[in-house]
């Protein structure tokens, strides 16, 4: 039927509005995302033009950590990580060619591996030396003398420093559960497999044991958890002994990062400093056991904590503002070579890697 009269004409006009309102939303949904994939493809175009005048440095892994190897097929660091100009590489043939070669410690203190001393070594290469134990556990350094031009490990003061993990800001504030002390059914957990009665960390344990309850699972107590279960039994707990094995410079762990901040549990730190937790943890996250005067101090402390749900849960603030980003993937840490390898000095070389590997906090 024709639109012949007034009302009729307005109501179609009034479709016709809609129809054609309707008909602009369908482009402009699809145009978002046509941009978010343009920008991806501008991105990786400005790459691939820009790889053809810029150089590539090559990074040469000379061994796999721990003899486990993950794929480096493709531009691996750009697609993974988004670092531009950087050729990964892990067969040996390349030495001669390679910017950088990397030497992981541990198979060389367990005489798995030895460096290529005997190949004749271009004159701008560097050799990097690659840790992420510890100091009393890197062996006898000294026999490394004017070998290395760079270190790549956890220190913060390292070439290329590569922690266990970090914080990273979150793009919109998150949403914190009301009372993160619901479903705890212990005072304090502890993980513990590798259990040495002379470590610092053994001793507070003992201390903190005869004040308070601690309920200990791992290797050393004949109670190993499987990795799906870590991060649940230790969300039942108010309180994680995030203990490291050795007291060094800037030596914070996985025992932090994934063990007390992913499981939802207040870390009692022990190992470095308090600073050095303090520049790298978001302030009344954590609980070091140097601020008090004794471990008998401490547990009174974790008592009244624990009884008092509106302080327990102000450790738990920085989840707005914050979330963990842990460090696993081995080819994160080479590829981070390349995003400052132009930062880095060029005649560099550890003349003594021993006393640097065991430089003391200030």
């Amino acid at each position: 039927m024709g639109c012949d009269n007034t009302t009729k004409t307005s109501l179609c006009s009034m479709k016709r509005c809609f129809l054609f309102s309707f008909l602009c939303l369908i482009p402009l949904c699809l145009l978002n995302g046509w941009l978010r994939d343009f920008q991806a493809l501008t991105a990786r175009n400005v790459h691939l033009s820009s790889s053809s005048s810029i150089r590539n440095v090559t990074i040469l892994l000379w061994y796999w950590p721990f003899n486990r190897s993950f794929s480096l097929r493709g531009d691996v660091c750009w697609d993974l990580y988004s670092i531009p100009h950087c050729n990964l590489v892990d067969q040996r043939s390349l030495f001669p060619s390679a910017d950088v070669v990397v030497f992981h410690n541990r198979e060389l203190v367990m005489h798995r591996q030895k460096l290529p001393l005997e190949l004749p070594r271009p004159q701008a290469q560097k050799w990097a030396w690659m840790s992420l134990e510890a100091p009393v556990y890197n062996g006898n350094l000294r026999r490394y003398a004017n070998i290395f031009n760079m270190t790549i490990t956890y220190r913060t003061d390292a070439d290329v420093s590569v922690p266990y993990g970090k914080l990273l800001p979150k793009e919109a504030e998150g949403n914190l559960v009301e009372d993160a002390s619901l479903n705890k059914s212990f005072l304090a957990c502890w993980v513990v497999s590798n259990y040495k009665h002379h470590h610092k960390r053994s001793k507070v344990y003992k201390e903190l044991k005869a004040n308070v309850p601690v309920k200990v699972y791992g290797r050393w107590t004949k109670k190993p958890i499987p990795s799906s279960a870590l991060l649940p039994t230790i969300s039942r707990c108010h309180f994680y002994l995030a203990f490291e094995n050795s007291v060094a410079k800037d030596y914070i762990t996985e025992k932090l990062w994934r063990n007390a901040y992913l499981g939802g549990a207040v870390p009692i730190v022990l190992g470095p400093p308090l600073d050095d937790y303090k520049a790298v943890a978001p302030p009344n996250s954590f609980i070091h056991v140097d601020e008090f005067a004794s471990v008998e101090d401490l547990s009174k402390y974790l008592q009244q904590l624990a009884e008092d749900k509106k302080r327990y849960n102000e450790y738990f603030n920085w989840k707005h503002q914050w979330k963990v980003k842990l460090f696993t993937d081995w080819r994160e840490r080479l590829c981070k070579i390349c995003s400052q390898y132009n930062s880095l000095p060029q005649e560099k070389v550890y003349a003594d890697l021993e006393a640097w590997v065991n430089t003391k906090d200030n």
